[in-house]
């Protein structure tokens, strides 16, 4: 057998370098990196040697570099992904809060993370966590339960069964997440005889799962016996590319689509079975065709609260899903299977049926929303979020991508911004926020012919925005939509809805003796950003001017904190517990509309 001497670190590197997509692309397009004593030796020697066949970028913070691997998985429907190197202790509790999004996401991230010496020779090294009771645990057990699979290499030849497993699981179309490899900094600089065909260039392609053929009959025997089905679509259609055969089933069929966070966009807004947002932040039409309907046929989705309203939305369900654990939710009648699969052969078994959807609604409910988005009557007014979105909107153009993460915006997006195909990037799994910045990098880097549309609040800005700057180095260009109400507006309603005081969400309802004047636009302008502060007048404007330049831009507008994004009939109640005793009699008010809501709750459909 043919061997090559390689530190453990150089060989995980070599191997990485030549991980293949079936296009004949590198799955993992390069490592973000910030160099600490546990890793800089090993891996970043390694990175350095490699050169740009396994390229290496500079971050601010390990979380937010995380946060752009992400992006990035995610603008590339799972298909490639990014790594992201710590070295011990903060820097591996920094990515704690990433991975958990990758994980809840199910988005493909992998982590390497340095850890102790595995001879524990020089223990307690600088950052060691040590517990008392168990020599083996490290800051990095802190990522066990956010890993999709974890590993601590201890010994260099472990490298030979923990990469490939790394991968599986990153490819792996029903248990994607994130993978941890906990690197032992001495472990990563010794020595080893590596077999050469450990190196020889390999494909990873993602599976289709096909359906169980019993499973398949029950469901289209469903949807034949179903006078007002509707379809609920996940992020799973996205990342099947079964978007053309979903939007060809549903016309086919005449079954409504109600879209979840991750799965808007995968039908244009155009499109006309497009029903609009399901749920808590849902349309009015889609909410309608949901509580109408005698089948509700979930696609890709996981079921979350919002898009269920906290279980009080849907009746009969089916769910079809890549992963058995989110088919079998709900009681649902569970199809597992790939989207794209399930559709082509649910529409040969269903041949000529077709439903008869109420088209009226979703035309009202269009036509709703332009006027809710509508410039404001006084110019001179604070806009709302929903005013700015329409501003926005009428800017953008079929390459734009509206993105977010977290707050009023998401809601507000999901209800009312009308995309192209594949216009919508949200990170609302996790709600994170801090995403935002570093996301839209990561998007702009896994999509560059698309324009990415960053919408954030002064609030998320102010959590992460350092990215910006390494933005700027790289000159990856985005535009950032800054809505400055002063404060956390989305949960300062929440917290009166729910029958409580204003209280420490709102600067001006903080415990503080002055009020924080923040400016914003010399703050990023400060990082080599473009920045400039906007009016409701100008913003149309500036989004057209920053598409010029190669760098980020930044449009900071002050916006009304009162209003949310809903109106009329739309949204769903949420499951937000009230406290049952004490208080004044609001509280007292809101927990009896909570207990007749929590009434509706079905655990069996």
């Amino acid at each position: 057998m043919t061997t090559i001497r390689l530190t453990a670190a150089q060989a995980m590197m070599r191997w990485l370098s030549v991980q293949m997509t079936e296009d004949d692309q590198r799955f993992i397009d390069g490592v973000w990196a910030i160099f600490g004593h546990g890793n800089v030796a090993g891996v970043g020697e390694a990175l350095h040697g490699i050169g740009d066949a396994l390229p290496t970028w500079r971050g601010q913070t390990e979380q937010t570099m995380a946060h752009a691997a992400i992006a990035f998985a995610k603008g590339q429907g799972r298909r490639r992904a990014h790594a992201v190197t710590s070295s011990i202790g903060p820097g591996s509790t920094n990515l704690v809060t990433a991975a958990a999004l990758a994980h809840v996401n199910r988005l493909p991230l992998l982590i390497i993370a340095g850890d102790v010496f595995a001879t524990r020779r020089p223990d307690p090294v600088l950052q060691q966590v040590e517990d008392f009771d168990d020599g083996t645990v490290s800051a990095n057990d802190c990522l066990r339960p956010v890993s999709r699979y974890f590993d601590r290499i201890t010994r260099p030849e472990q490298l030979l069964t923990a990469l490939p497993r790394a991968m599986r699981v990153m490819t792996d179309p029903a248990n994607c997440g994130p993978a941890t490899i906990a690197f032992c900094q001495d472990v990563q600089a010794e020595a080893h005889d590596w077999p050469e065909a450990f190196f020889a260039p390999r494909v990873w392609r993602i599976r289709r799962p096909e359906p169980d053929a019993t499973e398949l009959a029950e469901v289209a025997a469903l949807i034949r016996a179903a006078k007002a089905p509707v379809i609920v679509c996940g992020g799973g259609v996205i990342y099947s590319g079964a978007e053309s055969a979903l939007g060809d089933f549903a016309s086919r069929h005449g079954i409504p689509v109600i879209e979840t966070q991750a799965g808007k966009s995968a039908l244009a807004q155009a499109h006309p079975m497009n029903f609009g947002a399901s749920g808590v932040d849902g349309s009015a039409a889609a909410n309608r065709a949901a509580a109408n309907a005698d089948l509700v046929i979930g696609i890709g989705t996981r079921l979350q609260d919002f898009t269920t309203g906290s279980r009080t939305l849907f009746g009969r369900l089916v769910s079809i899903n890549v992963q058995p654990y989110d088919a079998a939710k709900h009681f649902s009648t569970a199809l597992v299977s790939d989207a794209r699969v399930a559709l082509e052969k649910l529409t040969a078994l269903l041949g000529e049926y077709k439903a008869s959807p109420d088209t009226q609604s979703r035309a009202e409910w269009l036509a709703a929303v332009d006027a809710h988005c509508a410039p404001p009557a006084d110019a001179n007014a604070l806009p709302t979020d929903a005013q700015v979105i329409g501003v926005v909107q009428r800017a953008s153009t079929e390459a734009s991508i509206a993105m977010c993460a977290a707050g009023t915006m998401p809601g507000a997006l999901k209800l009312l911004w009308q995309p192209s195909q594949a216009g919508y990037h949200m990170e609302y799994g996790y709600s994170c926020m801090g995403y935002e910045v570093a996301g839209a990098m990561g998007l702009k880097l896994a999509r560059p012919d698309r324009e990415v549309l960053c919408f954030v609040g002064d609030g998320s800005y102010m959590m992460a925005n350092a990215e910006l700057a390494t933005a700027v180095m790289r000159r990856i260009p985005f535009t950032v939509i800054l809505t400055d109400n002063r404060g956390y507006g989305c949960i300062n309603r929440l917290q009166q809805v729910c029958g409580g005081a204003e209280f420490n969400n709102m600067y001006v309802n903080c415990n503080i003796e002055v009020q924080p004047q923040i400016d914003f636009v010399a703050h990023a302008g400060s990082m080599g950003a473009h920045a400039v502060k906007a009016t409701i007048a100008t913003l149309g404007d500036e989004i057209a001017a920053a598409r010029s330049r190669d760098i980020p831009t930044v449009i900071v507008i002050d916006t009304d904190a009162t209003e949310g994004p809903g109106f009329g009939e739309a949204g769903h109640w949420w499951d937000v517990a009230v406290p049952q005793v004490g208080g004044p009699q609001r509280l007292r008010d809101a927990y009896d509309i909570y207990l007749t809501n929590a009434a509706r709750q079905s655990l069996v459909n």
